[in-house]
């Protein structure tokens, strides 16, 4: 696909739930590809580096300590991570700054059923945290069907549709 072309795709299942003082955004989609190859593109960082927000210092798939640099233009910014859990292939966990992602891949049929869940500070910023995964997911799809985008973070999403994306998720989730 011609970047110039691309579009986001139905919007994801989404909830919000309240997590101890914080919240947690729960997001869910359904890929077309095995859970052992969503896997790969959750933990291995050359793939990593063509769909995600971040650029990750080392592969992701077992326990320690790493940095993810998120990425905004030509501005990489980096935080300290924690890998506090991974079993290959149906769950992925660890921290970013202080947020907390859980990655779960369960078998559906040939594909995989994944949820993110993400810590966030406020229930506002919901919205804009699924709007943003979104559009690294809908990428990352591409990325796993052999018809790369390449990545779509930072400023460059508005360009993508981030901003109805987001206000589709703020009524969703309302």
């Amino acid at each position: 696909m011609d970047r110039k072309d691309f579009r986001p795709g139905p919007l994801a299942e989404v909830t919000r739930i309240p997590a101890d003082d914080r919240w947690d955004l729960v997001l869910t989609r359904d890929l077309r590809h095995p859970p052992e190859k969503v896997w790969s593109a959750l933990t291995e960082p050359g793939q990593l580096a063509q769909w995600a927000p971040f650029l990750a210092s080392r592969d992701l798939g077992s326990p320690g300590e790493a940095t993810l640099g998120t990425v905004d233009g030509d501005r990489t910014v980096d935080a300290p991570a924690t890998v506090r859990r991974a079993d290959r292939p149906s769950l992925l966990e660890y921290t970013w700054g202080d947020s907390l992602l859980r990655w779960e891949l369960a078998p559906a049929g040939t594909g995989t059923r994944l949820t993110l869940r993400q810590r966030i500070d406020r229930p506002e910023q919901a919205a804009m945290v699924a709007a943003g995964w979104h559009l690294c997911l809908d990428v990352a799809g591409h990325l796993l069907d052999g018809d790369p985008v390449g990545p779509i973070r930072g400023a460059e999403a508005k360009d993508f549709g981030w901003a109805e994306l987001r206000d589709a998720y703020a009524e969703r989730l309302d």
